[in-house]
């Protein structure tokens, strides 16, 4: 897997500390995709680089859980990329939601779980391509007391299918395969 510091929304190295109360809460950073010259052009006079349209091999989106969620109660987690245009002074406009997974359950968010494994998305119709990308988490039911998160786009996600029912361990082969040799 390759891994760009530019292109990530929570970095390994600082994975976004999701200990918080139920509520909305943003990446630690937000990725612009702003050339200082070239076409199409922003208001600012920076472009908008479009990575999610045809493009083989896809850049993908990876989030994963890096500590183990808790809760005092039945917290649960989705999360959403978010893309906004250039406000004309080279700051993001209002953002858009462009995709948001499915809820998840805290027995689901163990160290280790891969939430967003998906190729990165084209804008929505009527929604323009954007220079800013963000992502959204959505803690809801309950206030999380444990829990972070490492989050980003990258070229090569590592795919291999779980090897157990807790969504946490990567492995060969699920049980009941033979492969000859």
């Amino acid at each position: 897997m390759i891994l760009d510091n530019l292109l990530m929304f929570d970095s390994p190295l600082a994975p976004n500390n999701l200990a918080q109360v139920a509520g909305t809460y943003v990446s630690t950073n937000v990725i612009d995709l702003g050339l200082n010259s070239g076409i199409p052009t922003s208001a600012n006079g920076g472009g908008a680089r479009d990575i999610g349209i045809g493009d083989d091999p896809a850049m993908k989106m990876l989030v994963q859980v890096t500590t183990t969620f808790t809760s005092g109660g039945a917290g649960t987690l989705a999360i959403a990329l978010q893309g906004a245009i250039d406000n004309g002074s080279g700051a993001p406009a209002a953002f858009s939601t462009w995709w948001t997974s499915p809820t998840y359950a805290l027995a689901t968010l163990n160290a280790g779980s891969r939430l967003y494994d998906m190729d990165m998305p084209r804008p929505p119709d009527g929604i323009a391509i954007p220079r800013f990308l963000r992502m959204q988490y959505v803690i809801g039911t309950a206030t999380m007391t444990a829990g972070a998160i490492v989050a980003g786009l990258v070229l090569d996600r590592m795919d291999q299918p779980y090897q157990s029912t807790d969504n946490s361990i990567l492995g060969g082969y699920p049980a009941g395969i033979v492969i000859a040799n």
